[in-house]
């Protein structure tokens, strides 16, 4: 009994020095886990959160609107003054209007008429944009439009001899086009047509202007240039009515 004294005296030694050297490591880390938690306690300390180093959709630049908010109707955007220049004997005064019937976006109206043997067709297509967190600044989409119209005319392979210029003093920028092609009539015989097609860019308004003609019965093709001064001046006259 006395010489186990010792040996459990010296066990309960060895057990008292590790406990405290257990404790003596353990407290410094309790303090600096205290420290820590307490630095992180007030409300707004420490790194930001997520929410507040998000961007806000408010510092989004904002597109800039398109100038025109309306369009005027095609079928209504000549006069009958101009018309009967332009297509003499119309068959509808009125136009046969194309496509949807709300003009707010787009308008497209045709007019022909035939006086003796000379045949002319009109049409006048009115596309207006708006601006689009998506597809971009109005401006930029209608020019992206009249780029698209222009190179449809070209790549037409039954277009003949295609000749384009530039649009001066029509619009802020665009192009004319001039061509041949040919078309059926009701009984299926074919006819040479001389064209003239014109599209300009007025900011986000793009007007385009189909005008062409024949002669029926071995009649003569009307000129490039009198089809050419007609596109023009109905181009003309339709920007100065949109607002």
């Amino acid at each position: 009994m006395h010489r186990n004294a010792p040996r459990d005296a010296r066990r309960r030694s060895k057990v008292t020095r590790g406990a405290i050297a257990c404790t003596a490591i353990a407290l410094p880390v309790l303090l600096v886990a205290g420290c820590s938690s307490d630095s992180g306690g007030d409300e707004g300390g420490g790194n930001p959160s997520a929410d507040s180093s998000a961007p806000s959709d408010d510092s989004a630049p904002s597109l800039p609107p398109g100038k025109f908010k309306a369009l005027p109707d095609a079928c209504g955007a000549l006069g009958k003054k101009a018309l009967q220049t332009l297509v003499p004997n119309a068959t509808d005064a009125g136009g046969k209007r194309l496509g949807d019937s709300d003009a707010k976006d787009a308008s497209t109206c045709l007019w022909s008429g035939l006086k003796k043997y000379d045949y002319r067709q009109l049409t006048i297509t009115l596309k207006r944009f708006d601006s689009d967190a998506s597809l971009g600044p109005a401006d930029k989409q209608a020019g992206a439009y009249l780029k698209q119209q222009i190179a449809e005319i070209k790549d037409n392979e039954t277009n003949k001899g295609v000749k384009e210029k530039p649009l001066k003093g029509v619009g802020q920028t665009g192009s004319t086009l001039g061509f041949t092609h040919e078309k059926k009539s009701d009984k299926g015989k074919k006819n040479e047509f001389r064209a003239q097609h014109l599209v300009s860019q007025n900011h986000n308004l793009v007007v385009t202007v189909e005008y062409e003609g024949t002669g029926f019965e071995g009649g003569d093709l009307p000129s490039a240039d009198t089809l050419d001064k007609g596109a023009e001046k109905a181009a003309q006259r339709i920007l100065s009515q949109v607002s």
